[in-house]
């Protein structure tokens, strides 16, 4: 996924951290179905044949509160990891500092596979933005999913299109709620201002619920929110979603153009993997990653995560690995 890059002053005014998603993790399964060979089923008893890894319950730790998009995907995992591993997940929520405390708990962690974690997109700007947060610091396990990003207004709004937003902000500034100050939803305005050529003001709430409603409330112009938390208010008629920042449309945002189709490079949402202390062990590393591949990849994942509005997005660790270092890169341009 590629983003379009925003001012560097105003990104260094403004950008800080903003997460969108969750996951959850575990280890994996010492038996297999009778009907599955160790080659069928990789959270099979073909890797559990090689280490006696897990022995006891793994820590999954959660960088964001309960009741979030983070907590929600990681229990959605761990779910699925318990019936695979046999061990109980215990999820831990260690929310603050934009995500560095739990980051920063994750990496002085032993690296037994006993401690794991949900890794958004934070990881690729926190060191950039002044915290000790590092990618070198991780074994990254796989990503296993996706919120895209919306720009949406209020049903009664004269916009009825993303042009019809952009002409407008020729001739005034065009206000846009957003999850707070440096959040991803503000990068993702300013990167949609600076490709368009916009006059768009983002306008800071505490949280994607206070964003939207400002929106519903027409206190603002508009919102710039993850798919998920605008698909219901779109769907009601409350809220009219303008453009979809992803590659290809979204199934709970049925007929909404991409902004990509509509002229505009802005591709911006929430990433969400799997992350352990480097350093693991190669028998252990493998039956956390089989074990991931299998509970993301399941129905039940998939299932229960949906609805949220965020998609299934699975990538081996070397291709999360290297996803990781490029989108780390890639702010270092960004961020001062």
């Amino acid at each position: 996924m590629s983003h379009q890059l925003v001012r560097n002053t105003a990104v260094r005014r403004t950008l800080a951290i903003a997460v969108s998603a969750g996951l959850a993790v575990a280890g994996l399964s010492a038996c297999s179905s009778p009907a599955e060979s160790p080659a069928e089923s990789p959270g099979s008893s073909s890797a559990a044949e090689e280490t006696s890894f897990p022995e006891k319950d793994i820590n999954f730790i959660v960088q964001a509160a309960a009741g979030g998009g983070s907590d929600l995907s990681s229990r959605a995992l761990a779910a699925q990891l318990e019936e695979i591993l046999d061990v109980s997940i215990v999820v831990e929520n260690r929310p603050g500092a934009s995500g560095s405390t739990a980051m920063q708990y994750v990496a002085g962690a032993e690296p037994d596979g006993y401690t794991i974690g949900f890794v958004p997109v934070e990881i690729a700007m926190l060191e950039h933005l002044g915290f000790d947060v590092k990618p070198d610091n991780y074994d990254f396990l796989g990503q296993i999913m996706f919120s895209p990003g919306v720009i949406a207004v209020p049903a009664d709004s004269p916009y009825e299109t993303l042009e019809d937003l952009v002409d407008a902000s020729k001739d005034k500034a065009i206000t846009v709620s957003n999850s707070g100050a440096g959040s991803v939803w503000e990068a993702a305005t300013l990167a949609l201002a600076d490709e368009a050529g916009a006059d768009l003001t983002p306008v800071p709430f505490d949280g994607g619920a206070p964003a939207v409603a400002a929106a519903l409330g027409s206190q603002v112009d508009a919102v710039v929110a993850g798919a998920g938390e605008t698909a219901q208010a779109h769907a009601d008629g409350t809220l009219r979603v303008l453009a979809l920042f992803n590659d290809e449309e979204h199934a709970m945002l049925e007929g909404v153009p991409t902004a990509e189709s509509e002229g505009y490079d802005v591709l911006f949402g929430g990433w969400g993997g799997v992350y352990a202390p480097a350093g693991l062990p190669d028998d252990v590393k493998k039956v956390l990653t089989d074990a991931i591949e299998e509970g993301a990849q399941s129905d039940g994942f998939a299932d229960t995560i949906t609805p949220s509005g965020a998609l299934t997005v699975y990538k081996s660790p070397e291709e999360f690995t290297e996803f990781v270092n490029s989108e780390s890169e890639r702010f270092s341009t960004l961020l001062p």
